[in-house]
């Protein structure tokens, strides 16, 4: 009984503390956020988009945009993963098959193998960014790990993108996986398709 209560006492305690904590850093915001209005009323708005509170080097853009297509494809969102190819995009897998060109024959063979997954997880790690003008290269490790028509899979391998940048934005216009082989894994239990299966990678 006195360890239930305890427990209950703790848990109260955590609740208020952060419910405290909470509110004091709102109330901090809000009067910092008064004496900012008082000191910038002359000053005009400052437009997010062209002028940023912190600029991302190009390094860190690139980083975030893997970020970000590896989530959408964990989840299968490929609106949010066609924002970061470019239409004429070349897709190399880690299988012996013929390069896919173009996001479309892309989209529509990574849709049909998604298709087939299940509690989907993608880690990345190692990753490596070279930019050089508007050109950079990337490459990472990847642990992918899924229910594919019901039997637990594994793969791991690497991707390396080629990107170019238009308009200020980042885009993957080549994009190649490899799957390292394990004796542990028979190569039928890898995905095909999209990314670290056969067909392509984020």
């Amino acid at each position: 009984m006195n360890v239930v209560r305890l427990r209950r006492g703790c848990r109260a305690f955590a609740v208020m503390l952060f419910a405290s904590v909470l509110l004091g850093a709102h109330l901090t915001s809000a009067g910092g956020s008064q004496n900012d209005k008082k000191k910038k009323k002359n000053q005009p708005a400052a437009d997010s988009d062209s002028n940023p509170a912190v600029a991302l080097s190009d390094e860190q853009q690139i980083d975030y945009l893997i970020s970000e297509v590896l989530g959408a494809w964990q989840i299968g969102d490929t609106e949010r993963m066609r924002k970061s190819y470019v239409d004429d995009v070349s897709v190399v897998n880690g299988g012996w098959a013929p390069p896919i060109i173009g996001w479309s024959n892309y989209e529509a063979l990574y849709k049909q193998q998604r298709a087939t997954m299940q509690q989907v997880r993608m880690d990345r790690s190692n990753t490596y960014i070279k930019v050089v003008g508007t050109t950079a290269w990337v490459c990472y490790q990847w642990e992918f790990a899924a229910v594919i028509n019901g039997t637990p899979s594994a793969a791991r391998g690497l991707t390396s993108y080629v990107m170019v940048k238009k308009d200020g934005h980042w885009l993957i216009a080549h994009d190649h996986t490899s799957i390292v082989q394990s004796f542990q894994q028979p190569a039928t239990n890898t995905p095909a398709g999209a990314a670290p299966p056969a067909a392509s990678g984020p």
